[in-house]
């Protein structure tokens, strides 16, 4: 994260995050996928060129809003948007080869909750998402780069979370979850610190695994190497 520079002339507005928290990956993406991107986009996609947001119009109703970053190939978002018809849903995502599973897959199920960007996330919370809009943010195992020359690179950081905290309604909720230990003690010490924000379970303490967050791949393939599972849940409260 770069520091602002002190001088007596104008300077640009900070962005939430200067460094990239991810390496963009090229993956193959299957026949299916790219049928998915092809048909299904122009129905569910999103583009961050378009500017701010207006969730009623594009969802064609008002509904508490639950975005996710860094959603994978989609099937827990897509698994949770389904368990709850009442919400908005909106998934964040730069591979492609996940955003078009998520597309057949919201396809397949008829699901009209279910909004995607193929984008930087923190691009689209800065440009497109309003302030005071979300009820939910969700962060399901982000890349933890473990190793301490890259700790720069994870999203979760002091300046994210001041900014994140303006995208949340009042007592709105960011939820993560981590396979990777340090990471979680990382998150937890950040957004222990970060002001505007109330740890749901007390101070210091982890949440269990809600009900309505399905077991990911991700998930999955940590508990297989005998990795334990973190959730942290942290509401605004100013």
């Amino acid at each position: 994260m770069t520091d602002d520079l002190h001088t007596d002339s104008p300077q640009p507005e900070r962005h939430m995050r200067e460094v990239r928290s991810f390496v963009k990956r090229v993956g193959r993406m299957t026949p299916g996928q790219e049928r998915a991107l092809e048909q299904h986009f122009a129905v569910y996609g999103l583009r961050r060129e378009d500017g701010p947001l207006n969730s009623a119009a594009v969802f064609g109703r008002e509904a508490p809003l639950v975005v996710e970053i860094g959603f994978g190939m989609g099937d827990s978002l897509v698994a949770m948007a389904k368990a709850m018809p009442e919400k908005n849903f909106i998934g964040i995502e730069v591979h492609e080869p996940g955003v078009g599973r998520l597309l057949n897959n919201v396809a397949l199920e008829g699901l009209t909750n279910v909004r995607v960007y193929c984008d930087d996330a923190v691009k689209v919370l800065e440009e497109c998402i309003a302030d005071g809009s979300l009820d939910t943010l969700q962060l399901f195992f982000p890349d933890p780069w473990p190793k301490k020359k890259h700790h720069k690179r994870r999203i979760v950081q002091t300046e994210f979370a001041e900014k994140l905290r303006s995208k949340l309604s009042i007592g709105g909720c960011f939820h993560m979850a981590t396979d990777w230990e340090p990471y979680a003690e990382h998150m937890m010490e950040v957004m222990s610190m970060a002001e505007g924000y109330e740890n749901t379970e007390g101070m210091g303490n982890f949440a269990p695994q809600p009900d309505f967050r399905p077991v990911t791949k991700f998930q999955k393939r940590g508990e297989n190497l005998g990795h334990g599972v973190w959730d942290l849940m942290f509401k605004r409260v100013s």
